[in-house]
């Protein structure tokens, strides 16, 4: 999906993330989302956790939008024109609906609930997203990873991915990057992640084994549930720093509860976030978009879409002032 925002802020991310002792609890932020409306032909309004001022980065994932659900009959779905991307790879991960990919690889693929779109966007690709005509009901969400600086000019690549359910205490769990609950992800990363669903039965309480060297975010998508001794609300991120070996998720409501468990070793590299790009500096902005709106071959072209790419919005008069997550402590 592209970041559509009218007039996106650009934002310096980097990551100082603590280590807890392996011994002690998890110490657990709550991050609450901020309401992004989106423009475009068909405009909607997502969920956004990450970035933000308390924390830019969960490993490398940089990015998460939380959509839906939404009746397509009342919102007319989605429909994102060809658009770019840079130094970073997009996950799709549906509940419900079915979205068509197209790519300026030659991808032609579908998104249904249950299943992992990811696509590479290194040095340069473009794509389109729209919820087809047998969609009702759209839901779901849009996660971004950023590329280190060894990889962030890597080559286009889609991946399409159906993770078997694993099923453990009270809890139904699909990993579509990494490994978690025996079970492992087929789909390379280019740094150490994880990415899970996890349907939790009524009042079912499960405790995961994961790696201590990892920092873990658990967005709630629907159910009230406790991580750890914290409470979250549908749409709430519980960010935990590194240190712990173990999480522990409870949902505390009489039916089943979604969440999305992220993780990934802590990223140390400063990035650049504008719109759809991912930089080391301002300079690699103003070079990605001018290429984009030159309509450049760095991005090739989106074949199969029935109307017009989305043009760049105007790059702010001013750089970006640096966004860091908290110092250690």
């Amino acid at each position: 999906m592209s970041n559509a925002e009218p007039e996106p802020v650009e934002v310096r991310c980097g990551t100082e993330a603590a280590q807890q002792p392996a011994t002690a609890p998890p110490r657990v932020e709550v991050l609450t989302p901020r309401d992004v409306p989106l423009g475009g032909p068909r405009a909607m309004t997502v969920r956004r956790t990450l970035p933000q001022r308390a924390r830019t980065l969960i490993g490398a994932w940089c990015f998460a939008d939380h959509y839906g659900p939404d009746d397509v009959a009342a919102t007319g779905g989605m429909d994102v024109a060809p658009h770019p991307h840079t130094g970073l790879q997009t996950v799709s991960w549906l509940f419900s609906g079915e979205i068509e990919h197209r790519d300026s690889l030659g991808s032609h693929a579908f998104v249904r609930p249950g299943e992992l779109n990811l696509m590479t966007g290194g040095y340069g690709i473009s794509h389109s997203e729209v919820s087809t005509p047998r969609t009702t009901v759209l839901h779901g969400v849009q996660l971004w990873v950023a590329l280190p600086e060894e990889h962030r000019a890597a080559p286009r690549d889609f991946q399409h991915h159906v993770p078997e359910p694993v099923r453990a205490e009270g809890a139904e769990i699909r990993v579509f990057l990494g490994s978690l609950a025996g079970t492992a992800s087929p789909v390379p990363t280019f740094t150490p992640l994880l990415g899970a669903e996890i349907v939790l039965q009524p009042h079912a309480a499960l405790t995961l084994a994961v790696d201590p060297g990892f920092e873990h975010g658990l967005l709630v998508d629907r159910g009230a549930v406790r991580l750890a001794d914290v409470h979250l609300k549908p749409a709430e991120l519980g960010y935990v720093h590194p240190g712990p070996g173990t999480l522990s998720l409870t949902n505390e409501s009489d039916d089943t509860a979604r969440v999305v468990l992220l993780g990934g070793t802590p990223f140390e590299e400063e990035i650049v976030m504008w719109w759809n790009f991912i930089g080391r500096g301002h300079e690699d902005i103003v070079r990605a978009r001018e290429d984009w709106q030159n309509a450049s071959d760095r991005f090739g072209a989106v074949e199969g879409y029935p109307g017009d790419r989305l043009p760049a919005p105007v790059l702010p008069n001013a750089t970006m002032t640096p966004r860091r997550n908290p110092p250690r402590r």
